[in-house]
């Protein structure tokens, strides 16, 4: 009898501060911790009737395929739920919008082959973690899932999880509007380059993980992307990382005391193989096979030294010009004089055609080749066209031809 009643008043004190309902099919609930677990019970769509005392609610190792907003109503008290392994492949518009109090999401280990952009908008923004690990299908899904991050208005976002999901790039502002994310993890993916713009809008970053991807080397602009971070913690240990000249600039930004990469010990050369396992950190630039740069001032001293001797050269050349043009002096002087008077034997040929043509007295003349008499005057013939270089004598204009009468022959 006396532990009859304590069974009774323990029933009534867990029950009291909420309706007692019967637990869905398949699940357990559990009222002391506000619990309720739906695990391997092979269910096709979300558990109704959830008790509206649960704050966390773990739905895994199911068949669910899809979600969308009619699975999760009546449970605006529920914090956590974990929906990991079940197979979900399309999450519909606003799935999550009757979660008011949603504080952590997870979805890893499904197929999300299809993410509407508004499938994780929640009215107020409470979701602060979000894991989606070993979770997208193919790259399209990554597309809809940077659509979903940009128009879902996680501006409360504080841990993303995005490790194992075969990544091979990520698109530019992909988290643009995650000001307030704090840990960001990429490890087990295949990237191989961070572009500008890559991780920008992430203002409060405390944590980003590049672990076990495919970095090889870091250019500039993804040391100046990463440089923007500010004091974050950032992870590149473990990337088949290539020790040749290429990846200098990663080996000096680690050299300095600003980069606060914190596995700095587990970033080691892959490759070649004399510097397999060799630490990026204070790798000589002997070893890697570059040379050394040389000062700014003696490059400067070298290019003025070029400078000096190209001038030498010139001169010289010049002064071998001249000594040339002495030497040949008489030559070059009756040159010059044979090619002015050529040119001023033309100039006077064709001063004095010019005259001709010009002269209204001679218009009469004819150009036939052939001479002819006409009563009182000569007709001469035109000569034919003189080369441009033979001298011609000019002959007075105003000379008048007479006409000369032969007499006749005498009969001796």
């Amino acid at each position: 009898m006396y532990f009859f009643v304590i069974h009774v008043f323990l029933g009534v004190l867990l029950c009291a501060p909420y309706q007692c309902t019967e637990c869905p099919f398949g699940c357990e609930c559990f009222a002391a911790t506000r619990t309720v677990k739906c695990i391997r019970k092979d269910l096709r769509t979300m558990p109704q009737r959830i008790p509206g005392y649960a704050r966390t609610v773990i739905v895994t190792g199911n068949k669910i395929y899809g979600i969308g907003p009619g699975s999760f109503t009546e449970l605006e008290n529920v914090t956590n739920l974990v929906l990991s392994n079940n197979s979900i492949s399309e999450v519909a518009s606003h799935s999550f919008s009757a979660l008011s109090n949603l504080r952590f999401l997870d979805l890893s280990g499904n197929q999300l082959a299809l993410i509407h952009p508004e499938a994780l908008s929640i009215p107020g923004s409470p979701l602060q973690e979000l894991n989606l690990s070993q979770s997208l299908y193919n790259s399209t899904s990554l597309t809809d899932l940077a659509t979903a991050l940009r128009w879902g208005g996680l501006g409360g976002l504080l841990r993303l999880d995005l490790s194992g999901n075969h990544l091979v790039l990520l698109p530019p502002g992909m988290f643009s509007q995650l000001h307030n994310l704090q840990h960001l993890l990429l490890t087990s993916n295949y990237l191989a380059a961070v572009y500008n713009g890559t991780f920008s809008g992430l203002k409060h970053l405390e944590v980003l993980d590049l672990t076990h991807n495919a970095f090889r080397t870091f250019g500039a602009d993804a040391l100046g992307e990463l440089g923007r971070l500010g004091h974050g913690h950032i992870l590149l240990g473990h990337n088949p990382y290539m020790c040749s000249c290429e990846i200098r600039d990663l080996v000096a930004w680690l050299n300095n005391s600003w980069a606060q990469v914190t596995d700095v010990e587990a970033a080691r050369c892959a490759s070649p193989r004399g510097l397999h396992n060799a630490s990026l950190r204070g790798l000589g630039i002997q070893a890697i096979g570059c040379s050394v740069a040389a000062p700014a001032k003696v490059t400067d001293l070298s290019l003025q030294t070029s400078y000096v001797f190209l001038g030498l050269v010139l001169g010289f050349v010049g002064m071998v010009f001249l000594l040339v043009l002495y030497l040949n002096r008489k030559g070059m002087k009756k040159w010059i004089i044979d090619t002015r008077d050529a040119c001023r034997d033309v100039m006077e040929g064709y001063h004095y055609r010019y005259e001709i043509d010009s002269d209204p007295r001679l218009g009469h003349l004819s150009t036939n080749s052939t001479v002819g008499r006409v009563p009182g005057h000569f007709r001469p013939a035109t000569s034919p066209q003189l080369p441009s270089d033979t001298c011609i004598a000019q002959i007075p204009t105003d000379t008048q031809l007479k006409q000369v009468t032969t007499p006749p022959p005498m009969n001796l």
